[in-house]
């Protein structure tokens, strides 16, 4: 028999506080256990000890001092360490939370509190019906974020309040978020190719998404225009080292939203993190085309990314349009069906597919690379010369550029050979005053290489600037993307084209909504709001027939070629300098930016790339590239785990491929983003 005081120091008193659902206070229950006891035991004597009867499936043990939650039930209290003065917390893992997503809007669900980051975003997406989760993230904005710039506020009105979409009634709101249903491609929802409305008969790929088509709608169409004003109270970055502020706070993928102090119903921001949108097809991603649209909307509105006034009415010229077939589109009764043979559509695209486009020399096509030979100009900035132009004989072949005096010359020795692999590509485009440049930016040792071409014809233009590309991220034409991305170029520079259309004149005065609403404050500041209304509508005679979606990738692609786009920023400090940089993070590179300048002064490509890790005592990363290159740096405008995970996830998104269908290996995302060697 065990004495009294046997008893006594074997079990010990433990005192565990209760979040009840339906009462306001939490409660203290004491509790006698022992070091054995497991902690689904001690769930079970806790709930009993509780005495109410309701399901309580969801909860879980957090340990406020540990920051953990402890989810292994099987596991015993000594093997977790909990001992007497350890306080834990009985809480339900699924909370309320406040998300703002890219069109501005804010929803306000139940998401898991204890499952990763990664996780929570992937059930968030499967309710909110946008595909590829893995491309997006939970950003904690800055304290600047929401914050009005300091004017005299005439009515002090938070304009967010009205906005929010409540998802609470959802069938989310015990046990897991969504259940794990299979995908499948008959239960997506699809487009009215002509209005871009979701098809009303499949409106959710998952029965129990509690998006109603109502809501459905609200996260597929754009929303109206901003008011001039309310752009201006908006936080604008205004220099390179602003813009690092804009990154600094995305939550770590592999820890929860608790671990990360993140309180029940905070509001946090729903972005697209990675940009490399893979898959994107306006059949079965109402919400995310125009969600991607809406954050690119806004990065040029609030100028985080840099165009020109010219790109700017472009972008202009396209929201306009976009605004107004929204409108028409809303206020058009949607009761018809527009059903769409599954099958019949796999099989016609399955037959494009395995038939190609129509080739006359197939095997030459396979054996030959093209290359192209023309004339061009050529410039390279030197201190103190003015810019003069020189034209060469150039031939592009396989990745790099070889140019000689003359034609006649070219089989013997090149002037120079540019080997364009790991490149900078930059636009050098004016197509009113028929400027077509590219700036090159060739990595050398101790530094980079500035090269201007100048093209003398759009066609021209289009053909070079796309075997630049293609050789910067290590293909050749031979590629199956050349021809698409000529194509791209072309149709950007048609849209640029202006039309001396005569009918701008009277349709300025029919012109409904404010123009300043389309440019960027700082532009709007420049032109008189007729001169912005002539140039948006004579931008948008060459646009003003597409239809609502097209009208939205395209806009998604003028911003995809961008010379800036895909850059994400952050202040960082290299090992051995004494200075602080940019680094730029992009999905296949790493730039550092000088942080006074702006110019780029070296880029490692993640192809080059042998290893990469983190020493988290004096929290630096390193990376080791080929030939026996390596860098380290320490992270000033974040934690350096943001910078790592950005890293890991492009690398991992390299990893994705058709058939892997919706499946992602998440221990790879984790084993790649972790940090751990």
């Amino acid at each position: 028999m065990l004495s009294s005081t046997d008893f006594a120091s074997a079990s010990w008193e433990l005192v565990v506080r209760v979040d009840h659902p339906n009462e306001e206070e939490q409660k203290d229950v004491t509790l006698r256990v022992a070091g054995d006891l497991h902690v689904g035991g001690l769930m079970l004597k806790l709930v009993e000890q509780i005495n109410i009867s309701q399901d309580w499936s969801d909860f879980a043990l957090w340990w406020e001092q540990k920051h953990c939650w402890l989810l292994k039930t099987h596991w015993t209290l000594d093997k977790y360490g909990v001992q007497a003065d350890a306080k834990l917390l009985f809480t339900p893992q699924h909370k309320m939370l406040r998300l703002r997503l890219p069109n501005v809007k804010t929803v306000r669900l139940r998401v898991s509190f204890s499952a990763v980051v990664f996780k929570a975003v992937s059930d968030i997406c499967k309710i909110l019906n946008i595909r590829r989760s893995e491309e997006l993230s939970l950003l904690k904005p800055s304290g600047d974020y929401f914050k009005k710039k300091k004017k005299k506020d005439k009515t002090n009105k938070e304009p967010i309040i009205e906005d929010i979409l409540n998802l609470e009634g959802s069938p989310t709101t015990s046990g897991p978020p969504v259940s794990p249903g299979l995908y499948s491609r008959t239960m997506t929802p699809t487009y009215d190719p002509i209005n871009g409305t979701p098809a009303s008969s499949t409106m959710t790929w998952f029965s129990d998404s509690p998006l109603t088509e109502q809501n459905c709608s609200i996260l597929a169409f754009s929303q109206p225009p901003q008011s001039p004003e309310a752009l201006a109270d908006m936080y604008q970055p205004r220099s390179l080292v602003d813009k690092t502020k804009l990154n600094a706070g995305w939550l770590d993928s592999s820890r929860s939203l608790m671990e990360q102090g993140i309180q029940e119903d905070e509001q946090l921001l729903l972005r697209f993190k990675y940009y490399t949108f893979f898959d994107l097809n306006p059949k079965y991603d109402a919400v995310r085309i125009n969600q991607l649209y809406e954050q690119a909307r806004w990065a040029i509105l609030l100028e985080e990314i840099d165009c020109t006034e010219e790109e700017m009415m472009i972008f202009a010229a396209l929201q306009y349009h976009i605004s107004k077939l929204s409108l028409s589109a809303e206020t058009q009764d949607f009761t018809h069906e527009s059903e769409v043979d599954e099958v019949e559509a796999a099989l016609s695209n399955l037959e494009v597919t395995l038939e190609g486009g129509k080739m006359d020399n197939t095997l030459e096509d396979i054996t030959d690379i093209p290359q192209l030979a023309d004339n061009l100009k050529l410039f390279r900035p030197k201190k103190l010369i003015l810019k003069a132009f020189k034209q060469y004989w150039f031939i592009f072949k396989d990745t790099s550029i070889a140019y000689f005096k003359n034609k006649e010359l070219e089989q013997g020795e090149p002037v120079e050979k540019l080997n364009l692999r790991g490149c900078e590509v930059v636009p050098d485009v004016n197509v009113a005053g028929r400027k077509f440049g590219i700036k090159l930016l060739i990595p050398v040792a101790d530094g980079m290489n500035e090269v201007y071409l100048r093209c003398d014809h759009e066609n021209q233009y289009a053909q070079w600037m796309a075997a630049c590309i293609l050789a910067s991220k290590g293909k050749t034409m031979a590629d199956s993307s050349y021809q698409p991305e000529v194509l791209n170029i072309l149709s950007f520079l048609r849209m640029k084209n202006r039309n001396s259309a005569s009918q701008v004149a009277s349709n300025i005065e029919t012109m409904d909504i404010n123009p300043e609403c389309f440019v960027s404050p700082r532009c709007a500041k420049k032109h008189k709001s007729k001169q912005l209304a002539a140039r948006i509508l004579e931008a948008h005679q060459n646009v003003a027939q597409m239809p609502l979606v097209e009208a939205k990738l395209r806009f998604i692609q003028a911003w995809q070629s961008l010379p800036e786009f895909g850059l994400t920023y952050y202040l960082v400090r290299f090992k051995g300098s004494k200075k602080d940089d940019i680094l730029g993070v992009s999905y296949n590179r790493l730039i550092r930016i000088d942080a006074t300048t702006g110019i780029p002064i070296t880029t490692w490509r993640f192809t080059n790339m042998k290893q990469w890790n983190v020493n988290w005592e004096i929290r630096q990363v390193a990376i080791e590239f080929d030939q026996n290159v390596s860098i380290a740096f320490t992270c000033l405008s974040a934690d350096c785990k943001i910078v790592h995970e950005y890293i890991g996830g492009y690398i991992f998104l390299s990893t994705r491929s058709k058939d892997q269908n919706e499946t992602l290996d998440e221990d790879l995302f984790h084993k790649l983003t972790g940090g751990q060697d």
